[in-house]
């Protein structure tokens, strides 16, 4: 039994869900929503539900694999679903879908996963209880993110060395 195991009870996440209006200032000249705006939506939802998660304050370490699939425009109700999927020793992997409600049809905009990082009150990263995996979907989403978070390390890593060359 890992010293994390030892001292948590694996923890089930919840998932977090918030729903926002897109205004005049939220858009660019053409009506549809600022890239950056539905990024600051999505992280903030992916904070909240790390620190339900963690009960801990959190931090963004990496966003990975943002892909705006769907126009988002003036006047769109927008729903966005965060959940922890992946835990390390002390960051979570949140996963955060964001859907257009066009009168109760959703259509998918985008997904991303977040890197989350726990701190204690000095500030210092923290640990996380391990993640409650309860059936086959999880496991997939879970495995999915810590290979996202694997291939992210190997970039920062090939970046690190690139830069000391």
């Amino acid at each position: 039994m890992s010293e994390q195991a030892a001292r948590f009870y694996p923890k089930t996440a919840e998932e977090i869900v918030s729903w926002d209006f897109v205004f005049p200032n939220d858009a660019n000249p053409f009506g549809t929503m600022f890239g950056g705006k539905m990024l600051a939506i999505m992280d903030t939802t992916a904070a909240i539900a790390a620190i339900r998660y963690s009960g801990r304050t959190v931090s963004t370490a990496a966003v990975e694999g943002v892909e705006f699939l769907q126009p988002v425009v003036i006047g769109d109700r927008v729903k966005t679903t965060a959940r922890v999927v992946h835990v390390g020793r002390t960051s979570m992997m949140v996963k955060v879908d964001v859907y257009v409600d066009h009168s109760g049809t959703f259509k998918h905009c985008t997904t991303a996963h977040f890197a989350m990082v726990a701190f204690d009150d000095r500030r210092v990263p923290t640990e996380v209880p391990p993640l409650q995996i309860d059936n086959e979907a999880d496991r997939k989403l879970s495995e999915a993110a810590a290979m996202i978070r694997e291939q992210a390390k190997a970039r920062a890593k090939a970046a690190k060395e690139r830069e000391t060359k």
